[in-house]
């Protein structure tokens, strides 16, 4: 055959041979990585010392005795107090924040996805201390029994400790160990324990522990994850731990020093014992003390259970990995049971009894001997309970609960911890920012989610009743209406229609309405709409196709169906009382009346009549003169150098401004007052004035905006035919502004066309889109402008 008539192999296209080519580094850098990752797998299982013998881990226990005898609720304990607290300043008083409700361990790429409880300090000081002092009496007495309307944030607490607990056990100072038995094969020892004649050559070594799988007939799992000192008598236990102890520090727990091995541990130990005729060091070589890490999605420590209808542990007899005849002849003739369930799974963290009172009664009345005897009988075995144990309930099932007849005992093992709805407004902004905002994949429009914020908290307002207290204070309650408790619980701002003898009062006693009814059943914060509900107004207005974003007309809209459910919510059945309480209808108004003053008060500052500076910059000279005014001082003129008595006529004018009328000189103290209070509150730091007087810059610019409105009208009627041309011409697919006229009968270059693109450029700076800032200047224009533009 001619070379010409052999069928030539095609030669491929330069773009496949150089693909082909990528491909195979490609494939080389996977696998140097694949064995780079590797290696650092087998370092960091060293580093971590994920397997020790027991003579290993008694080394371990020897550097720190303390951090290796801690019980489950120690463990939770020192898990509160490694990621830390803080004191937050609320206007209702000083409260604990304990970090690890913020997931302070959360990895950037994971920062959305970790649970978060926002607000609720009171919840997270109460948890600490029922835990502290389980720590203290050496063992879980009592089930934590978390109550509250639903959706008030119960299961977030519990879904934050157990995310906190599983952090906490990777690190070196949380590092937590459980034990099994190991079995070698025959060729790896020298006989003994009923394995027959020697045949094997090697030196046998000191522990099985870190036998290679070849080298192993069989292991024994062990479930219960008792403490690996367990396997030392009691009195030589003691005596070792407490020689070991640190001096100075409490004495060792009497769980580690009196506690006692599991059934199945207990057999084989005594099986060994036997079989090496006494000799405890044969018998520990056995032992194989592994690390391990709490794990909720693997149910190891951390373990939710819902309301199911059976005891929560159970026991079965178990079979061998390998053949049974692959044991020691001592244990092939013993029954060994496995125990199972939540319980078991939870030992050594945290069991989370979730709607714990949907179950009836007897399927949980076995916790009452439990929590009392620290045990569980099954069967076969009693089985120790090294668990700290939350449960949640909601208020009518509680209410339930509180009329049965066995209440009275079971109370006598229950830690009460009531959790009500939040009641401010910044805080369950909070819960929407951060927890649903993300799931919006929409531009979001500011105010949006203030607005659901402040609807939700309204419905959660409770009239005071003024005859608790003082008739000074009790007078000034009585007229407090439910907008004006909310912001009082917000910020602090007292109404403004108060003199300053009042505002000073309530200021002062805003705790003491905030607690007023926290020993009643129906508190305020159990009743009114639920964050859960609000969560679906949020999202679903995010999708609202009239709005070109999620914007808080959207969320009105929303929610002024929602407020048509009536026979689905007991908010809102509710009467409206006398200071607009209960008044969803009165709320819904509010809130858009607030929000038309947001939208006012942006608009302002982005018309750039008057740069927003100057009024920070007058306040504050205001303050300054105010403050050399009280001490009876002289203040420098910056321009002629000399000493000179504060200016009156200017303060006079700004008091004008801030419609302060009668009593200048007490007005002026009350200020001085204010920033005192706040510099204790606030030590070595300089004052910050928008923070301690949040409404008066905004009325400042108020008033001198009240000389201006007829420009400001023409102004935001400019925006709106700019904004409105350009969403018309983007519908139509045509250019905006492309005709003579320029948008909207504005000529192209005119003054008017100038000021209003610039005003929605700064809009936009604030966080407005196009669609949002046609929304807003819009309504503004139509509600309180109209009359001035026609």
């Amino acid at each position: 055959m001619k070379d010409s008539d052999r069928e030539s192999t095609p030669e491929l296209p330069t773009s496949e041979r150089s693909d082909e080519g990528g491909a195979t580094q490609r494939r080389e850098l996977a696998r140097r990585d694949l064995e780079a990752i590797a290696r650092g797998v087998e370092e960091g299982f060293r580093r971590e010392q994920r397997v020790v013998s027991f003579g290993e881990y008694l080394d371990l226990f020897a550097a720190d005795p303390v951090r290796y005898s801690r019980n489950a609720a120690q463990y939770l304990r020192d898990v509160f107090r490694h990621y830390g607290r803080e004191t937050r300043q609320h206007p209702w008083g000083k409260r604990v924040r304990y970090r690890l409700f913020d997931a302070p361990y959360a990895s950037p790429e994971r920062a959305g996805r970790e649970p978060r409880l926002v607000g609720q300090d009171e919840l997270g000081r109460e948890l600490y201390r029922a835990i502290s002092n389980f720590a203290r009496e050496g063992r879980v007495s009592r089930l934590v029994l978390m109550h509250g309307p639903n959706g008030s944030a119960k299961s977030t607490a519990a879904a934050c400790i157990m995310r906190a607990l599983e952090h906490y056990s990777t690190l070196p100072e949380g590092a937590l160990y459980r034990f099994h038995w190991v079995f070698p094969s025959r060729k790896t020892v020298r006989g003994a324990i009923g394995f027959g004649s020697s045949g094997g050559t090697r030196a046998e070594p000191d522990s099985y522990a870190h036998l290679d799988e070849s080298e192993i007939d069989a292991r024994l799992f062990i479930e219960l994850r008792d403490h690996p000192l367990f396997l030392l008598p009691l009195e030589e236990r003691r005596r070792l731990v407490e020689k070991l102890w640190p001096a100075g520090d409490s004495r060792p727990p009497e769980w580690l020093l009196g506690g006692e091995l599991a059934h199945k541990n207990m057999q084989i130990f005594d099986a060994l014992l036997t079989a090496y005729h006494g000799n405890l060091t044969d018998v520990l070589r056995h032992v194989q003390v592994q690390r391990f890490y709490v794990s909720r999605r693997y149910r190891l420590g951390a373990v939710t259970l819902g309301p199911q209808m059976s005891v929560d542990a159970g026991e079965r007899q178990i079979t061998m990995d390998r053949s049974v005849a692959s044991l020691p002849s001592y244990l092939q003739a013993t029954t060994l049971f496995e125990a199972f369930g939540e319980l078991i799974e939870a030992a050594g963290g945290v069991l989370e009894f979730s709607d714990l009172l949907k179950r009836p009664i007897d399927t949980f009345r076995y916790l009452q001997n439990t929590l009392e005897t620290g045990e569980v009988s099954l069967p076969q075995q009693n089985v120790t309970t090294n668990v700290v144990m939350i449960g949640s309930a909601n208020d009518i099932h509680m209410a339930a609960f509180r009329e049965h007849p066995e209440y009275a005992s079971f109370l006598g093992r229950m830690e009460l911890v009531r959790v009500g709805y939040l009641r401010s407004c910044l805080e369950e902004q909070e819960i929407y920012d951060k927890l649903v905002i993300p799931q919006v994949r929409r531009h979001v429009a500011p105010h949006a989610t203030r607005v659901a914020a402040e609807f939700a908290v309204l419905t959660r307002m409770r009239r005071p009743d003024p005859k608790r207290y003082a008739k000074a204070l009790g007078d000034v309650l009585a007229t407090l209406t439910a907008l004006e408790k909310m912001v009082l619980y917000a910020d602090g701002t007292a109404p403004n229609r108060l003199d300053n003898e009042d505002k000073k009062l309530l200021r002062a006693s805003v705790g003491a309405v905030y607690e007023e009814t926290d020993g009643e059943p129906d508190y305020e914060g159990k009743i009114g709409v639920s964050p859960r509900v609000m969560r679906t107004v949020v999202l679903d207005a995010g999708q609202r196709d009239e709005y070109g974003c999620l914007s808080p007309f959207a969320i009105l809209a929303g929610l002024e169906e929602l407020c048509r459910r009536v026979g689905e919510f007991e908010w809102l059945k509710l009467k409206p009382q006398n200071g607009g309480y209960h008044d969803h209808a009165g709320f819904r108004a509010e809130v858009r009346t607030r929000l038309m003053d947001q939208i006012e008060l942006d608009m302002r500052e982005a018309s750039g009549m008057v740069a927003e500076e100057q009024y920070h910059e007058l306040f504050k000279r205001y303050i300054d003169h105010v403050s050399t005014w009280t001490k009876g001082e002289k203040m420098r003129n910056p321009l002629t150098g000399k000493d000179e008595d504060p200016d009156e006529r200017m303060m006079r004018e700004v008091e004008g401004l801030l419609g302060v009328e009668g009593d200048h000189r007490g007005h002026r103290q009350n200020f001085i007052s204010l920033i005192a209070a706040w510099a204790i509150d606030h030590p070595g730091a300089q004052p910050r004035h928008a923070e301690i007087f949040p409404a008066h810059v905004p009325r400042l610019q108020a008033a001198a905006f009240a000389r201006l409105r007829k420009p400001f009208a023409l102004l935001l009627r400019d925006v709106v035919t700019v904004l409105h041309t350009d969403k018309e011409a983007a519908e139509q697919g045509t250019a905006a502004g492309s005709s003579e006229a320029g948008h909207g009968g504005l000529p192209v270059g005119s003054e008017g066309l100038r000021r209003a693109e610039a005003a929605i450029d700064r809009l936009v700076e604030r966080g407005y889109c196009r669609a949002c800032a046609l929304d807003a200047t819009s309504a503004l224009l139509r509600e309180r402008y109209a009359d001035l533009v026609t």
